[in-house]
């Protein structure tokens, strides 16, 4: 009986198992589609054009039509929805349907290429937009990570572990070294040095002693710290930060709404035109209505205008993209077009023209030693120190080849050095 149970509870581990996993893989496949459907229909699209030309030069043209008509409705069915939902539901003509009409006029006159490629271009620019807006997120969400969820909360010498958003002005929170500080605050008890690089783009941790000001997401360094909360988690400048880059991701550059408010116009022109090419030429110039057709068809695809409408968002958003990959946040794409008329550039960030690392240039002693048993003797005190100053100092010591001692009795000054014992002298 007990190896029946202990089967069946085993089968049963597999068999939750196995639906975790089913689960998992089918979540994994919908998160596909999510985040790569607009390439996966680009490439079926540029798949059966491809197919389309390459019957065609088998001399098989109904496979042909039949490839074509399938690059035509896997890739502009979006568009052609998205047209027809503007046309019936807002009363206007954009360049979407504009697109799918002139793709059909194409395929009408027997240019059953050109009216594909038309649509693998809008396609593909759909496709483009996608990819930089889910990379702006991403990057979004990375700036998110550097928001503490939690914090320690002192109330009459007790600690008690808090969501952020419960932290209220007043409030004294405790931050050990290494972590995160987890609200906007003042120092009331403590000394460290902070990493605010996520905050001013200084690389160098900055010493912070009793009434400085802290930034939630900064790293704490070597010392314990009691910060007074003087700001809600939805007021500190790491939330305002995170406000603005996606207030930039939906803001939109002049050239861009310059082009959304011509395409407008633009499409109920080409329109106009369009039907007066259908409809005058037979009784002007006598023309045939085949090529009054003909000719009108042609108009509409060359006055398609999908280039001009597909050239500004995807650049403004893969710039805004690649930019904060490496650290640079653009509130919008406005500053992106303002850059290109920068005459001059002026940096006062350390990290920026320099290293952002410090570095032993000279040793000047005031006493009877050497610059060499004065390195040496700093060195060896400063060799269990974290801060920045004092690692440049043994990095120095260790590159000259110089032997260090452990030194006694190491005691950190607030706001003033490092105090130890060193081969019985203090």
């Amino acid at each position: 009986m007990k190896e029946t149970i202990t089967e069946y509870i085993f089968n049963e581990k597999i068999m939750k198992e196995l639906t975790v996993a089913i689960d998992k893989s089918k979540w994994s496949v919908t998160d596909i589609w999510e985040r790569h459907g607009t390439a996966i229909i680009t490439t079926l699209c540029l798949l059966f054009i491809l197919l389309a030309w390459w019957v065609g030069k088998q001399n098989m043209p109904t496979a042909e039509i039949i490839f074509f008509a399938l690059a035509y409705g896997i890739g502009g069915y979006q568009k052609a929805i998205e047209g027809l939902t503007t046309l019936f539901k807002e009363k206007d003509l954009d360049v979407d349907l504009l697109m799918v009409v002139a793709a059909i006029g194409a395929a009408a006159i027997g240019y059953w290429m050109d009216g594909a490629i038309l649509i693998f271009i809008f396609s593909l620019s759909g496709a483009l937009e996608n990819y930089t807006m889910e990379k702006t997120n991403k990057d979004i969400r990375s700036i998110m990570k550097l928001r503490p969820e939690e914090a320690v909360l002192l109330e009459n010498g007790v600690e008690r572990k808090v969501k952020v958003e419960a932290l209220k002005k007043g409030n004294v929170i405790l931050v050990r070294p290494g972590e995160r500080v987890s609200a906007d605050g003042v120092i009331i008890n403590g000394f460290s040095a902070i990493n605010e690089a996520s905050i001013t783009g200084e690389s160098i941790p900055v010493d912070k002693k009793e009434d400085d000001e802290v930034f939630s997401g900064t790293i704490n360094g070597q010392g314990a710290l009691e910060i007074e909360v003087t700001k809600p988690s939805e007021e500190t400048v790491l939330s305002k930060i995170i406000h603005l880059v996606q207030e930039a991701k939906n803001e939109k550059p002049p050239s861009q709404q310059f082009v959304e408010r011509f395409e407008g116009v633009y499409a109920k022109v080409v329109v106009a035109i369009a039907f007066l090419l259908m409809t005058l030429p037979p009784y002007l110039f006598n023309w045939t209505w085949n090529d009054t057709i003909y000719r009108a068809m042609i108009f509409l695809v060359v006055a398609s205008p999908c280039a001009l409408v597909s050239s500004i968002m995807p650049a403004i958003l893969s710039a805004i993209s690649n930019a904060a990959r490496k650290g640079v946040l653009f509130k919008g794409g406005v500053h992106i077009e303002n850059i290109g008329g920068v005459k001059v550039v002026a940096f006062d960030k350390t990290g920026t023209l320099t290293f952002g690392k410090p570095k032993v240039i000279d040793i000047i002693p005031f006493s009877g030693m050497s610059s060499e048993e004065m390195l040496q003797i700093t060195a060896s005190v400063e060799m269990l120190s974290e801060h920045p100053i004092a690692k440049a100092i043994v990095r120095e010591a260790n590159d000259r080849q110089l032997t260090l001692s452990k030194p006694n009795e190491l005691q950190a000054i607030h706001g003033m050095g490092i105090h130890a014992t060193l081969n019985g002298i203090e």
